[in-house]
């Protein structure tokens, strides 16, 4: 693990794949969650958590509960970053809300805010985390507490209230 947690986490550069583009000519609303997920993966490496800890230890992470917000449509040739800022975390769960940019123009596409469990894939049951994943995550948070939350963590959907 890097001793340096970058704050906020950027992902590597990603590409739309021609497959992913809707009959309005734009990315589909599915594969935002794929771009999303995508850089969750890369997001996992400083903290040890990803494929080869399943492999290593038969544990891995679900997501529990997620909120996207598409606020400005991307097409085929644009190409996009993520950023994740880890919001909280405890012994079990840790929330996430990440930001899809246009790589190069820097505006944000769309927003994802997620909870995630850590789940022992043998007994298919939520299971604390190991403490060199809570050390990682206790260097992550302390990384990530200069920046500020931001204004959408924490929103609901809801039908705007008539006066």
């Amino acid at each position: 693990m890097p001793d340096s947690i970058p704050a906020p986490f950027l992902s590597s550069v990603m590409a739309i794949e021609p497959a992913w583009i809707d009959y309005n000519g734009h990315l589909n609303v599915a594969y935002y969650n794929v771009l999303f997920d995508r850089a969750i993966d890369e997001f996992y490496l400083p903290l040890g958590l990803g494929p080869d800890y399943l492999a290593a230890t038969k544990h891995s992470t679900m997501v529990v509960e997620s909120h996207v917000r598409y606020l400005r449509e991307v097409h085929i040739d644009a190409p996009l970053r993520i950023t994740a800022q880890l919001i909280g975390y405890d012994a079990k769960r840790f929330h996430v809300y990440e930001e899809l940019l246009h790589a190069t123009e820097g505006w944000v596409s769309a927003t994802c805010e997620t909870m995630t469990v850590h789940v022992d894939m043998t007994a298919k049951k939520v299971a604390p985390f190991p403490e060199t994943v809570m050390a990682a995550f206790a260097r992550m948070q302390a990384a990530h507490a200069a920046l500020p939350v931001p204004a959408a963590v924490g929103r609901r959907i809801a039908m705007p209230q008539k006066p």
